[in-house]
């Protein structure tokens, strides 16, 4: 195919796909996972519901400045994009290096495992499944879901729709049950405020924890911005479906957690290993089986959003040359970027061998509010200097410096109160893609070094390179 016939990725995603990508990521397996290591991190229930609001604001705040640098550059790709246009190459190769390598397939294998984990629970009641076979459920879970993305685009995003409703009718169980459970006078743990404040832990460490375990259940905000090329009338359905998503969300999450501590002790969340699973058998008695189905369906559809957004920075990072060409090529017939996808899903199954939840989300947290910090550092020199430059909303300045100061938080806490050894390796992780920068990207050493196998999976795969579509 020649140069100047290039494809493009088609505009299939309107206000309610948009929603449904961004409501739909962020609920998913964070909802069904994290409020118990928020309540071991925290250590009372009233602090655990704290830290639920103030997660929902500081989303909203980060959400809505990236409203305004999304309608500033409306390229595909999200934090890669913005960083490559406001801070130059290098430190936008540093991101997404680190998106595809750590970041990402940290995020599909703690969505992936929080899948199998439910899908297995009915069958191994009140014990721990063996961790093979939570294992071998999570690659099964990855392998249909990158199959689904690189088939079509718009089936993708139907069964993203599909699994949204089915996760919000779960979740209204779950609100509904507390609602009764309330009523009939079972809110001591929470209406008493001694009783709701005992035992906290309130460090800057412990805190810190928290909000990244909370902060999980949150991710997903941002996926608008990874595929805003594929967004109909962007300027106006992406701060409209932020809008509508987030304090959607964020109420959700809250009544949720009523529910989960009107109906359990603090120490029967944490001792459970599948905390809406505890919950259904305490409220629904003989129908708890029905939660550990709804919390899979919940997981499944979270990944499948992840999935389809997480694809499309790898690509934007390839068509800019910052990774492999193949990688930025789409199918010729199904215009899906089915390279990108498939290099995911190989990156992902290798990091699910070691993996353990629990510490996939802490790192996960701790080098996805770096960038973030670096992406809002960028709006407020964009704010300031270059008021100029054509934008649909401009937010007050207010948020993207409280998000701005979250971000900072969340990145130094953990680090100054409790440093570990882990952390470090994050960073030497993020700070080693300048060794390969350097040489391959700066210097283009060895510039035709990939060009045959490019060709040979150009054929194979029925890929061709793309163009922007602004």
């Amino acid at each position: 195919m020649k140069n100047t016939e290039k494809l493009n990725l088609r505009r299939e995603l309107g206000l309610t796909s948009a929603v449904s990508l961004a409501a739909g990521v962020m609920i998913g397996s964070g909802i069904f996972m994290s409020p118990q290591f928020v309540l071991v991190y925290v250590g009372s229930s009233g602090a655990s519901l704290i830290i639920w609001a103030v997660c929902g604001v500081v989303c909203m705040c980060t959400a809505f400045s990236y409203a305004e640098i999304g309608t500033i550059i409306r390229e595909s790709g999200g934090n890669y994009i913005y960083i490559l246009r406001i801070y130059g190459p290098c430190l936008a190769f540093v991101l997404s290096f680190t998106t595809m390598f750590l970041m990402k397939p940290l995020s599909i294998i703690a969505g992936s495992l929080s899948f199998a984990k439910y899908a297995v629970a009915p069958f191994y009641p009140g014990c721990t499944p063996p961790i093979l076979v939570v294992k071998c459920i999570a690659a099964a879970c990855v392998l249909v879901i990158s199959t689904i993305n690189v088939l079509n685009v718009r089936f993708a995003m139907a069964s993203q729709v599909v699994f949204m409703v089915a996760k919000f009718v779960g979740l209204m169980v779950i609100v509904i049950g507390g609602i009764i459970t309330v009523a009939q006078g079972n809110c001591e743990s929470l209406c008493n405020t001694k009783t709701a404040f005992a035992d906290a832990k309130l460090s800057i460490s412990t805190v810190g924890m928290a909000l990244y375990q909370c902060l999980w259940s949150y991710a997903g905000w941002n996926n608008i911005n990874n595929v805003i090329e594929e967004v109909k009338r962007p300027e106006v359905n992406l701060p409209r479906a932020l809008m509508i998503a987030i304090p959607m969300v964020t109420i959700l999450y809250l009544l949720v957690n009523v529910s989960y501590l009107v109906a359990m002790s603090p120490a029967e969340m944490i001792s459970s290993s599948a905390v809406a699973v505890t919950w259904g058998n305490k409220v629904l008695g003989g129908w708890g089986w029905v939660m550990s189905i709804a919390a899979a369906l919940s997981s499944f559809g979270s990944l499948n959003g992840s999935f389809f957004s997480g694809g499309r920075v790898c690509y934007v990072a390839a068509r800019e040359g910052h990774m492999p060409d193949i990688l930025a090529m789409a199918h010729m017939h199904r215009l899906t970027p089915s390279p990108a996808l498939i290099f995911n899903t190989v990156i992902a199954l290798i990091v699910l061998i070691p993996g353990d939840f629990q510490a996939i989300v802490n790192f996960l947290s701790f080098t996805a509010w770096f960038f973030y910090g670096v992406t809002l550092s960028g709006l407020l020199y964009l704010k300031i200097k270059k008021p100029e430059l054509p934008r649909t909303i401009s937010v007050p300045i207010i948020l993207p410096i409280v998000a701005l100061l979250a971000a900072v938080f969340l990145v130094l806490a953990p680090i100054i109160d409790d440093p570990q050894i882990e952390y470090l390796y994050a960073v030497i992780f993020i700070l080693s893609s300048i060794v390969i920068y350097i040489p391959f990207i700066h210097f283009k050493l060895f510039p035709g070094m990939l060009n045959k196998l490019t060709v040979f999976l150009q054929l194979f795969l029925e890929v061709a390179p793309t163009a922007k579509n602004l």
